[in-house]
């Protein structure tokens, strides 16, 4: 795919509120997490606050991210990152500067600091929820879905969307790059399909925000069968999930017996 912007950098002086940001957006987008100060204790132990120390961390941290990355997730470091050669070593994808106070808590950081001249979105006011919504609306923008990238294709009735779809779009786009998410039309036909597709792809899109535009949702007919001619390309496979995702139905769901999580409800009321 094109433009995939994911790794994140969230910076700005030390209280500005990056590590509130990056815990909530960590849930949203279901990403990796490196924060500075965890790394540097756990890891780095040996570097300081100098100059050269704290450029010597932004490239360390930019190598974790990069491999993380690898695995086709969003991946997000918080940390100050003061100067322009801090962050060019670390090499950000998206840029987040958390710009919310004047001064931080260290006399030498506030020194040391300088505003970015590159980034991709600049948070001044506003709740962290609020924050998040920019931030996911921002990454929207950036990650156009490409028509002519390889992509999978997912056929189903999602009557509801539940854990086990989730886990077939992320084993699809895990293969392919991205997943088009294919729903028959079949809303209100019985009392096995109540939901319709405006419903089910409101859904989809909640569930499966972490994706970005990897995914695309679109309506079909109400396919009963698939044929296809000699060879064309196309590679027709069923994917193999655990017992316990194999396990979750939308039947259930339906039911009262289960959640769309996969985890149960308790008896379903009389």
């Amino acid at each position: 795919m094109k433009n995939m912007k994911r790794k994140i950098l969230i910076m700005g002086l030390p209280g500005s509120g990056k590590t509130t940001l990056a815990e909530k957006l960590v849930a949203k987008l279901n990403a990796a997490w490196f924060n500075a100060d965890a790394v540097r204790q756990d890891i780095y132990s040996e570097l300081g606050f100098s100059p050269e120390d704290r450029l010597s961390h932004a490239t360390r941290m930019g190598k974790l991210c990069d491999w993380a990355k690898m695995g086709g997730s969003y991946v997000i470091a918080d940390f100050v990152c003061p100067t322009q050669e801090t962050r060019a070593a670390f090499g950000a994808d998206f840029v987040i500067w958390v710009d919310r106070i004047m001064e931080g808590r260290y006399e030498d950081t506030n020194k040391m600091f300088e505003r970015p001249m590159n980034y991709d979105l600049r948070l001044t006011d506003g709740t962290p929820e609020e924050w998040v919504d920019k931030v996911v609306e921002k990454l929207d923008e950036t990650e156009a879905w490409d028509n002519q990238a390889p992509t999978a294709l997912l056929i189903g009735r999602y009557q509801p969307f539940h854990i086990g779809h989730k886990s077939l779009v992320a084993e699809a786009v895990k293969r392919t790059g991205q997943c088009c998410i294919a729903l028959r039309d079949v809303g209100g036909i019985d009392d096995s399909n109540p939901y319709d597709f405006e419903k089910v792809k409101k859904e989809i899109h909640s569930a499966c925000v972490e994706f970005g535009n990897k995914i695309k949702v679109v309506e079909l007919p109400n396919i009963m069968d698939v044929f296809y001619g000699r060879g064309v390309g196309y590679n027709i496979e069923q994917l193999e999930l655990s017992k316990e995702l194999q396990e979750v139905s939308a039947t259930k769901i339906r039911d009262g017996q289960i959640g769309q999580d996969g985890k149960p409800l308790g008896k379903r009321p009389e």
